[in-house]
């Protein structure tokens, strides 16, 4: 009998067996589950069908508006009210208000609500973020969201894995984002349809905790069910801060696990990396690109809006400017990075760099507002995602790129790698 990677030793545990295999089905039992102000309401009102009082434990639903908030219309206002009663009506103890929200899959992490082998879903697809920690968390659909609220369980499908041996380290202005736009650069947006991508290998050492929160955040994006990381020293470092106290257990990998597919990648070879419209797999390296003329940047999302993120933009920008007729938006995950960007005057250098600086919020990402894009504007984006009308008007085009490209993109007002300018 082959051995069990480390995201089917997490659901064989939630799921009370001693061994699980790659396509069986499973009932398993949450540690969380997650909600926003788009994906609640529709959750709650599904759980008014179930005839069911109340929610299977307040202390494991996490409900954080962030996509429409601070609200930017009636409905969106509407929306965020059916979340605040149900909230309120349920005792939900890890509900986030303005002023304590921030974008959710940032947010959780540094709440402390999120640790290694958890079992999380979320009404959300970048769920998988919370890999980075060594958990398995993936996105579901908003009625599953409404019966794991109910039940505190959730049906699975066991995925296969692909396991990625990363060696290295990565050299001056290459980051996590560069290496998971390499990665769905190579494997495609379906390379990891419903498989569990799981990173290991010396390479893993050198990465921030920021950069696998990065690196998870868009498995997605490559069709993945989930990604996951090792618990390491950087792991352990960011619980004692983060989730003190907190009670988790560690998964290894068999060393007999079976994968589909085992890709290696050498750190230092990356450099930064450009995925063109409208496909996260249009990744292009420098070399490949010639002079594309900008409207906007955007710097900030449940990708890449960390304190790390601000600071490698912020080096960037500092005693120089935006282009003339180029618009650069920051927006800060959460809160509390905010105030460390404050702190830190990081707020200082981005306005005084002609940047604007939001409060928390998804806003951009997916067209919401702070930075809708009119027709055939291009937009420099530290999202995750560049289909069709993503960010605004179907004919806009978007280029996902990391904090230090998207930065030097600002400056220069067209598509730039920070050593132009540097």
């Amino acid at each position: 009998m082959s051995g069990m990677t480390m995201s089917q030793k997490i659901l064989a545990k939630h799921a009370g067996l001693d061994y699980v295999s790659a396509g069986q089905l499973i009932e398993a039992d949450l540690d969380l589950v997650l909600g926003n102000d788009i994906t609640s309401p529709v959750a709650i009102k599904e759980m008014e069908k179930f005839n069911k009082d109340g929610v299977f434990d307040k202390d494991k639903i996490a409900l954080v508006p962030d996509h429409f908030v601070p609200n930017k219309d009636i409905k969106s206002a509407e929306n965020c009210k059916c979340v605040r009663e149900f909230a309120r009506k349920n005792k939900i103890t890890n509900y986030f208000e303005v002023g304590k929200m921030g974008i959710e899959h940032a947010l959780l992490p540094e709440s402390g609500l999120t640790v290694p082998g958890d079992l999380i879903i979320g009404a959300d697809s970048h769920t998988c973020t919370y890999g980075a920690l060594g958990a398995f968390s993936t996105g579901v659909g908003s009625t599953d969201m409404a019966a794991g609220m109910a039940t505190g369980k959730a049906w699975f499908k066991v995925p296969s894995a692909i396991k990625f041996v990363l060696k290295g380290s990565f050299p001056k202005y290459v980051s996590g984002k560069d290496l998971i736009l390499h990665i769905i650069g190579m494997i495609g947006v379906d390379g990891a349809l419903y498989q569990s991508m799981e990173f290991v290998g010396e390479g893993v050492k050198s990465l921030s905790m920021d950069d696998r929160f990065t690196i998870a955040n868009m498995a997605i994006e490559a069709g993945g069910k989930n990604g996951i990381f090792p618990v390491d020293e950087k792991t352990i470092e960011y619980l004692e801060e983060h989730a003190p106290g907190k009670e988790y257990e560690v998964f290894e990998a068999d060393e007999n696990a079976e994968y589909v597919r085992e890709i290696e990648i050498d750190l230092s070879k990356l450099t930064p990396t450009v995925s063109f419209p409208h496909l996260p797999e249009n990744a292009k390296t420098f070399d490949e690109i010639g002079d594309i003329a900008i409207d906007q940047v955007v710097i900030g999302s449940c990708t890449n809006g960390r304190i790390s993120d601000l600071r490698m933009a912020a080096a960037i920008l500092k005693d120089r400017h935006v282009a003339d007729g180029v618009r650069c938006i920051v927006i800060p995950a959460t809160q509390k990075i905010y105030m460390q960007a404050l702190k830190e005057g990081l707020i200082e250098t981005f306005i005084t760099a002609g940047a604007v600086v939001s409060t928390p919020t998804c806003g951009p990402c997916l067209g919401g507002y702070m930075g809708v894009l009119a027709s055939k504007e291009r937009c420099v984006s530290t999202t995750n995602r560049n289909f069709v009308g993503r960010m605004g008007a179907i004919d806009s085009e978007i280029y996902l790129a990391s904090p230090e490209v998207a930065a030097a993109s600002a400056v220069t007002g067209k598509l730039s790698q920070p050593s132009e300018i540097m």
